[in-house]
């Protein structure tokens, strides 16, 4: 390739533009700056190109939508991701070099030559090797997002071999659009690409260090891969550097039992401890932040890590050398000495030694595979969000956010033995052929050291499946009998736990008021939060939130997605059906929790709860994910900023941290009820 052409530099530019840092500048929340930064104004006679081209790839995506045939639905978003790229980049001013616009050219083209191809009946796509980039349909907001693979030479679609899959999660990038990213993966093979490996390169929708709806993201594309490509389940590894490392090190303390490796290199491991160190701030975090940071503080979850081979890597001179550093000082709370490769003499890169290291170590551990259904499990877990270990899941928690534990062993008695903290609900689930004792044994289970039973036995598949719940101090065998339960007896859940922002890791809808606000001040806040949300789901998250007025909300949207409730009891009519079920009381005199009452015309509510038309689904009022433009500039900051409910005072104005003015704010008990008084 001529290193002069535009396409290639700016390749080179994004694989550099990566490793800037965030400075001691990026501290001051009255002057944030923007991200992504305004790019460049199109030249009219360069924009009349880009709207032609996407005129005629939409009118071609239209013709391949009204098709019915499941080869067309599959493989459209193939197609729609390179119109989305090129829109989003001509409409919100983000393309930020000339060389972005000459790529946009050449994949509106490439979005049309896929589109003739998919009207005749053809994907050659689908089987080529090298670098691919391909789509997907998000359930979160129904956008077609992008990702990038590395396929071997050796990869062929006539046999039944089944191929290791690396994920590599990418580093920072605020110029990183669609257009940079599906550009880029067609250029750049990648730091690593093992032989006879599928590499997966997840877009992680910007540059969120893959969390919430980047998390998603990557859990979607991969889903994606499996029902394209013939993936070796035990062999599926990740990896990443930078904020790459910082999302490695997250799917591997929260998905332990996913991967046959975890490589991380680089970037951050939690959240307080680095800020000071690397980004020098002075951190004044209020008492939930606290409590929330332990979602992606890895350093807590470091046990999890013993069902997890690691090989870290970072630079001698690295400054990011501090999550490594980290996690190691927590694995030897363990007794877990940390493999950690050393570039020496090296800064924010991969020493070209350690990279042969490295990649040796994890050809070795691939070679193995994943080690399934261990006959000793541990799992530690803050959050119900992170609930399973091999064949043990958490199904209740005594309380939110507080470390919770379980090892289950099994012996030769025959027997389970179980050993927890703070947990109140457990199941255990050995998939068909996995159960290491025969269908004709009496198995026991012995939990927090009483023998609640003696006579289970497996199914004639060797499956073998029981459940557990506590009452009090007392373990019994059977699940709690939740086919009655009211409102008032709602329990905290996987996928229904909070906080406010786990609404937003999957599908939602932001549903307008079209009354009246009870009061102006409160009503023109709503608005406010709402046009701002919808600006920054698509600047930040990179998706088109799907808004509706609440008249229009069907059934289907009950069933099926969150409800993003904006405006107040009067002006919002689907929250005026829910309001007297809701545990915050909000009317006309103001708004009340428990003894609290705060004045109606200058509070709002912000809350997420489960939905009493539809208790497997989220209502949140007033809210969209809850960090705000300061959490921008450093991915370690981008984690939860309020928990499950918020008072906010407007008079108060909104500004690069807050809604407004948090007079008051906590969790709800695991019972989705209100907590005493005083009590966090």
């Amino acid at each position: 390739m001529n290193w002069r052409h535009p396409l290639f530099l700016l390749a080179l530019v994004s694989s550099f533009s990566t490793a800037l840092a965030d400075g001691p500048k990026d501290n001051i929340a009255e002057n944030v700056r923007r991200v992504p930064r305004l790019g460049l104004e199109v030249e009219p006679e360069e924009r009349a190109k880009l709207e032609a081209g996407l005129a005629t790839l939409k009118q071609k995506i239209s013709v391949l939508g009204e098709r019915s045939d499941t080869f067309t639905h599959e493989l459209l978003p193939d197609v729609v991701i390179f119109h989305r790229a090129v829109r989003d980049a001509l409409k919100y001013q983000e393309f930020f070099n000339k060389g972005e616009i000459a790529a946009a050219e050449q994949l509106l083209g490439q979005g049309i030559e896929r589109a003739d191809a998919l009207l005749t009946g053809a994907a050659p796509w689908a089987s080529a090797r090298g670098l691919v980039v391909r789509g997907y349909t998000s359930k979160i907001d129904g956008s077609a997002q992008p990702y990038g693979l590395v396929i071997p030479d050796s990869y062929t679609h006539q046999t039944a071999q089944k191929y290791r899959v690396d994920v590599w999660f990418h580093g920072r990038g605020e110029t990183l659009s669609e257009v940079s990213f599906l550009n880029q993966r067609q250029r750049q093979v990648g730091q690593f690409a093992p032989a006879d490996t599928i590499v997966l390169h997840p877009y992680g929708r910007y540059s969120n260090a893959f969390k919430f709806a980047g998390e998603v993201d990557v859990l979607e594309a991969l889903d994606a891969v499996r029902r394209n490509y013939r993936v070796d389940e035990n062999r599926t590894s990740v990896r990443g550097f930078s904020m790459g490392g910082a999302a490695c090190w997250q799917f591997a303390v929260h998905y332990s039992d996913r991967w046959f490796a975890a490589n991380p290199g680089a970037g951050f491991s939690e959240t307080p401890r680095f800020l000071d160190f690397f980004q020098k701030e002075t951190l004044n975090p209020t008492w939930y932040e606290k409590k929330l940071w332990r979602m992606y503080d890895c350093n807590l979850w470091a046990k999890n890590l013993v069902h997890c081979p690691t090989v870290a890597y970072s630079g001698e001179l690295d400054i990011q050398k501090q999550a490594a550093d980290v996690m190691e000082e927590a694995l030897a709370e363990h007794d877990i000495k940390m493999v950690h490769v050393i570039g020496p003499g090296t800064k924010h890169k991969y020493h070209p030694d350690s990279k042969i290291i490295v990649a040796e170590k994890l050809d070795s551990i691939a070679a193995k595979g994943r080690r399934q259904m261990p006959p000793k499990v541990t799992l530690t877990t803050y959050t119900l969000k992170y609930n399973r270990m091999h064949w043990l899941t958490i199904d209740g928690l005594g309380e939110h956010w507080e470390a919770a534990t379980v090892e289950a062993q099994i012996s030769t008695h025959p027997r389970i033995n179980i050993t927890t903290k703070n947990v109140t609900d457990l199941s255990i689930d050995f998939p068909a052929g996995w159960f290491p004792f025969s269908p004709a044994q009496d198995v026991g289970i012995m939990i927090d050291g009483r023998l609640i039973a003696r006579n289970l036995k497996a199914l004639s598949d060797r499956s073998f499946k029981a459940k557990l719940f506590r009452t009090g101090d007392q373990w019994q065998l059977g699940a709690r009998d939740d086919s009655q339960l009211t409102v008032q007896q709602l329990r905290k859940r996987h996928d229904l736990q909070g906080p406010i922002d786990d609404a937003f890791m999957d599908s939602f809808v932001f549903v307008v008021p079209t009354g009246k606000a009870a009061n102006e001040k409160v009503g023109a806040w709503a608005k406010s939060e709402l046009d701002r949300a919808i600006i920054h789901w698509r600047r930040h998250f990179r998706g088109d939130a799907r808004v509706k007025k609440d008249t229009e909300i069907s059934a289907a949207d009950i069933a099926n997605s969150n409800l993003i409730l904006w405006g107040d009891f009067q002006s919002n009519s689907v929250l005026a059906k829910i309001a007297d079920q809701l545990p915050i009381q909000w009317g006309a005199k103001g708004i009340r929790v428990g003894k609290k009452s705060f004045a109606a015309d200058n509070h709002g509510l912000i809350a997420i709860y489960p939905n009493p038309l539809n208790q497997k689904r989220y209502v949140v009022l007033n809210s969209s994910f809850t960090y705000r433009e300061f959490a921008y500039l450093n991915n370690a900051r981008q984690v939860a900023k309020l928990p499950d409910w918020a008072v906010i005072n407007v008079d108060t104005p909104p500004d690069s941290l807050w809604p407004g003015k948090v007079v008051d704010a906590n969790f709800f008990g695991e019972s989705w009820q209100l907590k005493p008084a005083g009590a966090n």
